[in-house]
């Protein structure tokens, strides 16, 4: 068995299951790879001036939505260690259009909020590859729904797969 292989369907929730599911990888190594590649790419495509471009005026910013990233990310990564260190304790969910309004991303250019998620990929890739093959299957509740370590990975890569299409279709 691959220990970062895709998760079953049991290891997270429906709604993270269809972020999951999007994804065509072999192992969380290969799926977070993948999707930064694709996002190069994409955030190389965005003119210039277009930080705080908005395809409807109740939508986030191209900008807000490269946060909105960084901060799940982030707080995918925490329960991740906490689950990984057998820490069971219940994690509660968040608000992301307060962390939105409250992050002001844009007051910053594209370049410097995808710099910040580049890092933070970094981050998470040295965080799951520090992690023995015995913690992937561990799990905790958070937000009221019980996920496997294995499964916050993969929720990462294809929350990230997830928005990077929305920019594609919706904002270029």
């Amino acid at each position: 068995m691959n220990a970062w292989g895709p998760p079953a369907v049991e290891e997270c929730s429906p709604f993270y299951g269809k972020y999951i599911d999007e994804l065509n990888a072999a192992d969380l190594f290969a799926a977070l790879d993948q999707v930064t590649a694709a996002s190069n790419t994409l955030v190389a495509r965005i003119p210039p001036g277009m930080d705080g471009h908005r395809y409807a005026p109740d939508k986030w910013s191209i900008a807000e939505v490269l946060q909105h990233l960084v901060d799940c990310e982030r707080i995918f990564q925490y329960r991740a260690l906490r689950f990984a260190r057998n820490d069971r304790t219940e994690l509660p969910g968040f608000d992301e259009n307060s962390y939105a309004q409250e992050a002001a991303a844009n007051v910053r250019s594209i370049a410097d909020v995808y710099d910040e998620l580049l890092l933070v990929r970094h981050s998470t890739v040295a965080l799951f590859r520090s992690f023995p093959d015995g913690t992937a299957l561990r799990s905790g509740p958070a937000n009221g729904r019980t996920i496997t370590v294995r499964a916050l990975g993969w929720t990462i890569a294809g929350h990230h797969l997830h928005h990077r299409r929305i920019l594609e279709q919706r904002y270029l």
